[in-house]
């Protein structure tokens, strides 16, 4: 899929990103993308990270996967081809979040390397940071927890294209970190992920073409 539309030229902003970060915000803008299984606790633990930055002053926002199929990828459904738009509007939206000066928070299983990859090359493409957070739960432990039945039904044949299922989960071979939540609560994950935020703010972002 193109990265644009023919016949279109990019509008340049008369605000630098640097004026917005300094004008209101504490720091400069990044993505935060969480992956990992169905169930596996990626919402609960970004929904976390959310409450902890707002509170702490930084401007952060939750892109749900569910919740964007309420809406912006509510056409989508889950064939291979499916699951890589709705990966690469995500992207879009927390580029445009993270250009911003927010942390864009996405929660999505986005269950193919390559998509997330692309997603990582277009935020560096355009100077911002990119942090890919794999949530590492079992399978096991997924199925057990199953709280919308998702599982059950992928099993009992109901439910098709299912992640983990009947469909794969390519694993981050070098997340910039891995979370294990049986190890910890939320409220740890959800600190460990600050922390590697905050450490991530000492970063010069990459640099972005002129």
């Amino acid at each position: 899929m193109a990265d644009r539309s023919e016949h279109v030229t990019w509008h340049a902003h008369a605000v630098t990103r640097e004026l917005r970060a300094g004008a209101a915000l504490s720091a400069a803008g990044a993505t935060v993308w969480i992956t990992g299984l169905p169930s596996s606790g990626k919402s609960t633990i970004a929904a976390a990270l959310e409450a902890a930055l707002l509170e702490g002053g930084r401007a952060a926002y939750l892109l749900d996967g569910d919740n964007l199929r309420h809406g912006l990828n509510g056409d989508l459904g889950f064939s291979a081809a499916d699951r890589g738009e709705n990966v690469r509007r995500a992207g879009e939206v927390a580029r445009l979040l993270a250009d911003a000066g927010l942390v864009a928070i996405a929660s999505l299983v986005s269950p193919y390397a390559a998509d997330r990859a692309r997603v990582r090359e277009t935020h560096e493409r355009h100077g911002l940071r990119f942090l890919e957070v794999y949530v590492n739960t079992p399978l096991e432990e997924c199925e057990r927890r199953d709280p919308k039945g998702l599982y059950a039904k992928a099993r009992a044949g109901a439910l098709a294209n299912f992640t983990g299922v009947d469909d794969p989960y390519e694993s981050p071979e070098r997340p910039d970190l891995e979370l294990r939540p049986l190890d910890g609560g939320v409220e740890q994950a959800a600190a460990a992920v600050l922390a590697l935020l905050a450490q991530s703010d000492r970063t010069p972002p990459p640099r972005a073409p002129r």
